[in-house]
């Protein structure tokens, strides 16, 4: 017999708007349950859509989906939207090599409304569908779903700012669950905070009512009772105080709905179908909570912001990871060592994140340096002009960052730290492929952006030490650099544990062979170490990508008959251009074949898959290398 029986009879939106208001608790339930079985098995992101699962039916129940606009912010919480929009059965291919994306994408499906996978980008989004809606005459809606986490990026204010002076019909709703992937900072969530007090005293006299009756027979009960009311009304009154202003969202323009309870699907129907024949900016603030339904995510929704497998046994919760033989230190564990052994040598040492302490390898150095940790919320430009202004004043800033972020502050990254020379270590996690996260999040392009800013120093690694020795000698520099690194372990080389340096600028040869010569570059070095031993190439280890070694390119170029050059990035502007301008300035016209990542957007899926895809794993690039210059196995 089916566990979910009314689920099962939903494909599509439109089935789940025949349903009547009282199934739709059931109907939250059971997708609740599908959702922790399919989840179980597949892994993926868990806490937040565990959080959503009421909004989201409320949602389509209330909207006409897809010819309403549903936007997601991020998407780490769309999987139950996934669900109800005709992919359930596809759920246990989530996030693997041609299955279903881990976010939103418009190319996977009609109720995909805008793709996503970056925060903050939803109110802009949605704003540009309301705006081209109602120049065409169209009725349609269009609404964004918005984090408390991702609010506090600059461009989800700089769309209010637009939206709010517009006569355009827009819903934003602001899920508040008091988190991103980690604990909010800043002013906007205790803002928040106070907000949802402010509906403190019709709350506490519901309560009042509701349980006088069964307070007044136990002994001491109703005293009890009411000292805590009065703890209650005292907060609530400072909230009145605040609340004598215009609230945050009402001086944009928008008008305010909420606090709503965001697992009352009933209730969030209600406000919904009310707010859908308003017109005007809206704004309605719901509360949930992340990891709702499963008590282990609810306690620690950090850890089980994502979560590789899981399983019910016996009816308790419990994690379901295989035991693992003692893993290699992934890039980021070797990362954050050196940054705690940089701190403690160096008290200049300033570490910032935009929001990615766990992901960037920040806990420790938190723990041991919280005086010179800042992490500033989802907000990658201020994180970069926040370190330039550090810089300025003596201070020596390593900004931990993910290169796909890092592209939402290039402007900064440029204006603020590279025009002015600033000292500003970029260490740059999740370069290159990422796998089951997919393209939104992989970390092709940072080569190519980054080697054509001036005063910039940029350094790619090819195993753990090198990431140490590289980390630290783009420290030591009075001038912008970059370490970029890979996600996950490496070749398991052993690390040094001093704050030994490199000279800048120079690589060196790793294998000696003959005829052809690779250029490999940081995580590209290996897989070409392998491919040379059934080639009989020398392999250089290029270390920097800026400055480029060109006493090396020219020395292998002349004494070589074949030139590859090999990196884990695009191939245009990326480290084998590079390699080109040298041979090119030098006046040296020999065979050259660039591998990279070409003209293209990647997939999600298993990194080792998608790189032999790519022609990237040494088996392709062996091939390649030996069909491009008709060399003999």
């Amino acid at each position: 017999m089916s566990q979910t029986p009314l689920l099962d009879t939903i494909d599509l939106p439109q089935d789940l708007r025949r349903l009547d208001t009282k199934q739709l608790p059931q109907l939250a339930a059971e997708l609740r349950a599908f959702l922790l079985e399919s989840v179980g098995k597949t892994g993926g992101h868990f806490a937040s859509n565990l959080g959503a699962v009421e909004l989201t039916v409320a949602l389509h129940y209330v909207y006409h989906t897809p010819e309403d606009h549903l936007v997601w912010d991020v998407g780490h919480q769309s999987y139950p939207h996934k669900i109800l929009t005709g992919r359930k059965n596809r759920m246990d291919t989530m996030r693997k090599y041609g299955g279903l994306a881990g976010f939103p994408k418009r190319g996977e499906s009609a109720y995909d409304a805008f793709g996503v996978g970056h925060s903050s980008t939803s109110i802009g989004a949605a704003l540009g569908m309301a705006v081209a809606d109602k120049l065409a005459g169209k009725t349609s809606r269009s609404v964004a779903v918005i984090g408390d986490g991702a609010m506090t990026a600059g461009q989800a204010f700089e769309a209010l700012n637009c939206a709010g002076d517009m006569d355009i019909d827009l819903l934003v709703i602001l899920n508040d669950n008091e988190m991103s992937i980690s604990p909010n900072v800043g002013a906007l969530p205790k803002y928040l905070a106070r907000n949802v007090v402010r509906d403190m005293h019709g709350l506490l006299s519901t309560i009042k009512a509701q349980s006088t009756k069964v307070l007044d027979k136990l002994p001491g009960a109703l005293e009890i009772a009411q000292k805590v009311e009065h703890k209650i009304k005292a907060i609530a009154g400072e909230a009145e105080h605040a609340k004598q202003s215009l609230s945050l969202f009402e001086n944009f323009g928008f008008h305010y709905t909420g606090p709503v309870d965001g697992h009352d699907v009933e209730q969030l129907v209600h406000v919904l179908k009310e707010l859908r024949g308003k017109k005007g900016p809206q704004i309605l603030h719901v509360i949930t909570k992340k990891g709702q339904g499963y008590k282990l995510a609810e306690n620690d929704p950090v850890k089980y912001h994502a979560v590789s497998t899981l399983a019910q046994e016996g009816g308790k919760e419990t994690e379901k990871f295989p035991p693992k033989p003692a893993a290699k230190p992934t890039y980021t564990q070797i990362f954050g060592r050196w940054l705690c052994d940089q701190a403690a040598a160096d008290p200049r040492l300033i570490a910032i994140t935009p929001a990615m302490r766990e992901g960037s390898g920040l806990v420790e150095y938190e723990q041991k340096f919280p005086d010179r940790y800042f992490d500033v919320g989802i907000a990658e430009q201020h994180a970069v002009t926040f370190a330039g202004g550090l810089a300025c004043e003596g201070a020596k800033p390593v900004v931990a960052i993910y290169s796909t972020f890092l592209q939402r502050a290039y402007d900064q990254l440029i204006h603020d730290v590279a025009l002015q020379n600033l000292p500003v270590l970029f260490a740059i996690d999740r370069a290159g492929i990422v796998g089951a996260d997919g393209p939104t999040h992989a970390g092709l392009y940072d080569l190519s952006f980054l080697r054509c800013i001036p005063n910039m120093v940029v350094a790619a690694p090819s195993d753990e030490n090198e990431c140490r020795l590289l980390l630290s000698t783009c420290y030591r520099l009075d001038a912008p650099s970059a370490v970029r690194y890979p996600r996950g372990s490496g070749c398991g080389a052993a690390v040094s544990d001093g704050l030994e340096t490199v000279p800048v600028g120079k690589g060196v040869v790793k294998r000696e062979g003959s005829r052809t010569a690779v250029f490999a570059f940081g995580s590209m070095v290996q897989p070409a170490l392998a491919a040379a031993e059934t080639l009989n190439a020398t392999v250089a280890d290029m270390r920097f990508v800026k400055p480029i070694d060109e006493e090396l390119i020219v020395r292998l170029a002349q004494t070589h008959d074949y030139l590859v050059t090999a990196e884990e990035n695009a191939e245009q502007g990326g480290a084998g251009s590079a390699v080109l301008e040298v041979l090119a300035k030098h006046n040296i016209c020999k065979p050259v074949l660039l591998l990279g990542v070409t003209d293209t957007v990647t997939e999600h899926g298993d990194p080792q898959q998608l790189l032999d895809d790519l022609g990237l794993s040494a088996a392709a690039l062996a091939e390649r290398i030996r069909n491009r210059f008709g060399l003999a196995e």
